[in-house]
């Protein structure tokens, strides 16, 4: 099984420990954002647990500041990390982010450089067509910058493209383009990939050979260079299954064993899983079954999970096997047809035709381009000899009554745009003002907390602090967005969530995940339902994982209907004891009643598998 290229670069060589020093000592906002995403960038090739708390912080800084430049960049590097993490619902919210905010400010290489994640996304759900479209708007924008970096880094990802549908020898041609490129250009990093992409479509070709040279030179070259060791992973297990495929089984079984070491050292879950195939698929070849089959489940178990539906189909087929050798034919049948099924859905007709359509549209498209050029040129020359003439005579008669006209129109819309701004700017005043207010009061509630040594009062503070804040945190959307009436509430519960987390010091024990699509609400129900979530959230991190212990945290809200708005709070914790008192002052859950009660909702709790509490509020009558 063969690692897709993997969404990140390679790092710097400070270490993380002098700048963290660094940024504690810091009180220039913009070095601050400097150091963090250094920081990020180091801690992505070695724990990304770890550059994610870093990355969040560049996330947070950035947007209070309101630094149009640096929150795409800090939104595509966490997006960059939740992909790595196989999170791939948060990767492609925070690239969606990114891009956005590149486009906004005109930042074509971010927006080239988001494409090809967005793409590699859409490569594990097995939507070959998506990324390669993806792929070919980056190849453009590359080349319309005059990017040689990014021009190579594209076509191997299309080289990518193509093996995945199983068109290797285009994918060879496109391999080769690259590292020709690369070579004329001398671009070393892109070199790896351009090998690693002609490896695999020799190894899609059959030509085992040929693809042991080319990935063997890719890892040698990568080594040579200083590639991080997420990167070295990857390469060496490339290297394992050419090995694997000539037959040198103990040969190949090194190298994973080599691989996984380095993926467990930095965290990388995407390799885990990759080579955790790998080892099951290496032992089925050397007849040791039920070992095979002990790493081909647990493969299985996580890429059902992530719904790794490109790679889903070789480990279905695997378990077939390996169940046949068994003599478990019933689920060597099953394991079978979930293989069959899959096949149909990624290898389809009309896909290969689609992506072949794309290929040829770019291609003609830029011969087009050059003709047309030419042509332009010409009669350009003609034409501008005739405008010359008639734009001069023209010029002098509309000059005097444009200009009455103009000065006219000017006057009568200035009147009126100043007077919108100004209503605009004051509504956003506010919203700045209210949220300035909110964190001096969560600030003031901080620093009396701090000084206080009962753990009961304590905790009642911070539960008062995480309130003002989520409140906050609804202004500042207010006046940093465009509409000032409405709130988009997936952003705002990624970022409510964030702050608990932080003031938890959960951000690497607990996930909180937001499944649901973007929605927006006016103020008068976000906030009330900002402040339900809170408490739940709160809850959840105080009780439900004791002794640090990991879990996860599901949100979700919906409107079935103009007049319904479902919020579901759901986690797999410990759950609720019954006939045990509740915990706390019980404020929490009276508030939470409360606000309920406002919005003319129903709630409902389950405590059977953690805890889920679900409600369901008539908005044509909220209070």
């Amino acid at each position: 099984m063969i690692l897709a290229g993997s969404p990140f670069v390679s790092g710097q060589n400070k270490s993380v420990d002098s700048l963290s020093r660094l940024l504690s000592k810091e009180t220039k906002n913009s070095s601050k954002l400097d150091l963090l995403s250094d920081i990020v960038t180091i801690e992505s090739t070695q724990n990304l647990k770890n550059a994610l708390v870093y990355a969040r912080q560049g996330v947070n800084l950035s947007n209070k500041l309101n630094d149009k430049n640096w929150m795409p960049k800090f939104n595509e590097m966490k997006g960059r990390i939740h992909a790595n993490l196989l999170e791939l619902d948060s990767a492609s919210y925070y690239f969606d982010k990114a891009l956005n905010g590149y486009i906004a400010v005109d930042n074509k290489k971010g927006q080239a450089t988001t494409y090809f994640k967005i793409g590699w996304v859409h490569k594990k759900k097995g939507e070959l067509e998506q990324a390669l479209e993806l792929d070919l708007k980056a190849l453009r924008l590359m080349e319309s910058i005059n990017d040689k970096l990014g021009i190579a880094g594209a076509t191997s990802r299309i080289s990518e493209d193509l093996y995945k549908q199983e068109r290797n020898e285009e994918a060879l041609e496109y391999a080769i383009k690259s590292i020709e490129f690369c070579k004329k250009n001398n671009l070393e990093t892109e070199l790896v990939y351009g090998y690693t992409s002609a490896g695999d479509a020799c190894m899609g070709m059959g030509n085992f050979q040929d693809s042991y040279m080319y990935f063997d030179k890719a890892l040698s070259y990568a080594k040579s260079i200083g590639f991080n060791p997420m990167n070295l992973c990857d390469f060496t297990n490339n290297l394992g299954n050419a090995l694997k495929r000539l037959g040198k089984y103990d040969e190949a079984l090194v190298q994973y064993k080599n691989a996984m070491k380095m993926a467990q050292q930095t965290n990388y879950r995407n390799a885990i899983t990759v080579l955790t195939a790998n080892l099951g698929e290496i032992n089925l070849l050397k007849g040791d079954y039920k070992e095979a089959l002990k790493y081909q489940l647990e493969t299985i178990k996580f890429q059902e999970k992530d719904e790794d539906i490109s790679n889903l189909t070789e480990n279905y087929g695997h378990a077939s096997t390996i169940y046949e050798k068994l003599g478990d034919y019933p689920k060597a049948l099953e394991y079978e047809r979930k293989a069959r099924e899959i096949r149909d859905k990624t290898v389809a007709i009309e896909s290969d035709k689609n992506m072949s359509k794309l290929l040829t549209e770019y291609e003609t498209e830029k011969k087009e381009n050059t003709i047309a050029a030419q042509k332009l040129q010409l009669a350009q020359q003609k034409l501008v000899q005739w405008l010359s003439i008639g734009v001069v005579a023209l010029l002098l008669s509309f000059l005097f009554f444009g200009y009455r006209s103009y000065r006219i129109r000017t006057k009568t819309n200035q009147l009126l745009a100043a007077k919108n701004k100004q209503n605009e700017l004051l509504l956003k005043e506010i919203h700045h003002r209210v949220k300035n207010n909110l964190e001096l009061v969560k600030s003031l509630i901080s620093l009396q907390s701090a000084q206080l040594e009962d753990s009961a009062t304590k905790d009642a503070m911070i539960a008062s602090q995480n309130r003002v804040q989520s409140m906050g945190i609804i202004h500042q959307k207010l006046y940093q967005g465009d509409n000032l009436g409405s709130i988009e509430m997936k952003d705002y519960f990624f970022n409510l969530g964030e702050g608990i987390l932080d003031t938890f010091n959960k951000d690497d024990k607990v996930k909180i995940e937001c499944v649901m699509e973007q929605l927006e609400l006016d103020v008068d129900t976000a906030v009330p339902i900002g402040l339900i979530v809170n408490e739940l959230l709160t809850n959840a991190l105080k009780y439900a994982f004791p002794e640090d212990a990991n879990g996860n945290i599901s949100i979700s809200l919906t409107k079935s209907n103009p007049e319904t708005l479902t919020l579901k709070v759901s986690d797999n914790g410990i759950g609720k004891t019954i006939g045990l008192a509740p915990k706390g002052t019980g404020f929490g859950s009276q508030l939470v009643q409360l606000l309920t009660q406002q919005l003319n909702g129903v709630m409902k709790e389950d405590t059977q598998n953690g805890t889920s509490v679900l409600f369901h509020f008539k908005l044509n009558t909220a209070a």
